[in-house]
C-alpha cells in the first residue's frame, strides 16, 4: 500500500511517500480504507520531534482519517464492512498514522460518519472541533448561560469553539481581525471585537460587566495579566496553546477571584473523553453546523509540502485534504 511515512524524526524533507505493508488489525481493531487525512500543526510536532511520544519505524504520519471499513476484528462489534468511518487520534501514543491507504483504529477511536455528510469536508473538522469541545468541556466545565470568551475565533479551533459554545447556550464574545468580524458572528458569536483595537481591554470590560466565565486563547498569545482582568468570579482559563509562552502570573488577583487556569492538550485525552467529543461532532456535522472555511484539496504524496507550508504559517487557517485516489 502506499504511505507517506518517516524512516526518522526531523524536518519535512524526512517524509518520504511510497510503498509499505498492509497493516494487520489485532482482534479489537478495525481495518480501515482511508478516503482522506489532513495535516494538523501537531503532525508536524510528532515528526519534528518536538513532542515525544514512542514512534515505531517506518512510521506513518498523519493524526485524522475518514474512509470506510474493510474488516473487524472480534473484538470490535458494531463495525461491518463498507461502514463510513472516521478517526482523529492516530500517529501517537506508538499508534501509527492515518496517511496511509489502509490504517488499522482500535475499535475505540473510532466512530461512524453520520449518513449524507460528505467525509471531505468532515476530515478537516475533526480535530479542531475535538480540540474545542475538550476545551469547553472536559476542561472549562461550561455551563449554560455562562460568558465565553474565545480570542483568536476566526481561526480553525476558534470557529469549532465559538460553534459549541453557542450550540451549549452560551453567550460568546470573540476577538478577530476586522475582515474577519462578519464570519464570526455568522458562527453565533454575540460580540465581535477587533483583537488589534487599542482599547480592546475597556471594550471586552463593557461587554462582560459581570465578567468571562470562561477564558480561551487560540492565539497562543496567553496575556494572563489581561486574562485574569477578565474574569467573573470563579472564572476559568483554559490553556491550549502557545506552549513557547511564559507569561506573568498575577495569582493574587486569580485567587481573591476563586479563579483557575488549565492547560491541556489533546493527544492526552482518554477514549471516553474522545468518544464524547465525537458524539457532539458527529451531531454538529449532521446539522450541517461543522465546517471549514477554506479548504484546499492535494494528493497524499504533497504531505511533506503541507507540512513545510504550515510551519512556515503559509496556510493562515487554510485546511488541507489529502486523497490518495488524486494520486496519478
Amino acid at each position: 500500500m502506499r504511505a507517506a511515512y518517516l524512516e526518522r524524526l526531523g524536518p519535512p524533507e524526512e517524509i518520504r511517500f511510497g510503498e509499505l505493508a498492509e497493516p494487520r488489525p489485532g482482534p479489537c481493531d478495525v481495518l480501515v480504507d482511508v478516503l482522506a487525512t489532513t495535516v494538523d500543526p501537531v503532525d508536524t510536532f510528532v515528526r519534528s520531534g518536538l513532542f515525544s511520544t514512542p514512534v515505531d519505524f517506518p512510521f506513518v504520519i498523519g493524526r485524522d482519517l475518514v474512509g470506510r471499513v474493510l474488516r473487524a476484528g472480534p473484538g470490535a462489534p458494531g463495525f461491518a464492512p463498507g461502514d463510513a468511518v472516521w478517526s482523529n487520534s492516530l500517529g501517537h501514543g506508538g499508534r501509527q498514522g492515518a496517511t496511509a491507504e489502509r490504517a488499522v483504529v482500535a475499535a475505540d477511536r473510532l466512530y461512524r460518519l453520520p449518513s449524507g455528510v460528505d467525509p471531505y469536508a468532515a476530515v478537516t473538522v475533526l480535530h479542531p472541533a475535538a480540540t474545542a469541545h475538550l476545551a469547553l468541556f472536559a476542561h472549562g466545565g461550561l455551563r449554560a448561560g455562562e460568558t465565553v470568551l474565545v480570542a483568536g475565533a476566526a481561526g480553525n479551533v476558534g470557529a469549532a469553539l465559538v460553534v459549541l459554545a453557542v450550540e451549549a447556550g452560551a453567550r460568546v464574545l470573540a476577538t478577530a481581525s476586522a475582515r474577519d468580524a462578519h464570519y464570526c458572528r455568522d458562527l453565533g458569536a454575540a460580540v465581535v471585537l477587533d483583537y488589534r483595537a487599542p482599547d480592546l481591554a475597556e471594550r471586552l470590560a463593557e461587554a462582560a460587566p459581570n465578567g468571562v466565565d470562561l477564558h480561551l486563547d487560540t492565539s497562543g498569545g496567553n496575556d494572563l495579566t489581561a486574562a485574569v482582568a477578565l474574569l467573573a468570579r470563579r472564572g476559568r482559563i483554559v490553556l491550549l496553546a502557545g506552549a513557547g509562552t511564559r507569561p506573568v502570573l498575577p495569582a493574587g488577583d486569580l485567587y481573591l477571584k476563586d479563579g483557575s487556569i488549565r492547560g491541556f492538550v489533546i493527544s492526552h485525552a482518554g477514549t471516553g473523553e474522545l468518544a464524547d467529543a465525537a458524539r457532539s461532532i458527529n451531531r454538529l456535522l449532521a446539522a450541517g453546523r461543522l465546517r471549514s472555511r477554506t479548504v484546499e484539496t492535494l494528493p497524499s504524496s504533497a504531505a511533506a509540502d503541507v507540512h513545510r507550508r504550515l510551519e512556515k504559517g503559509e496556510l493562515h487557517g487554510r485546511r488541507v485534504v489529502l486523497r490518495f485516489d488524486l494520486e496519478h
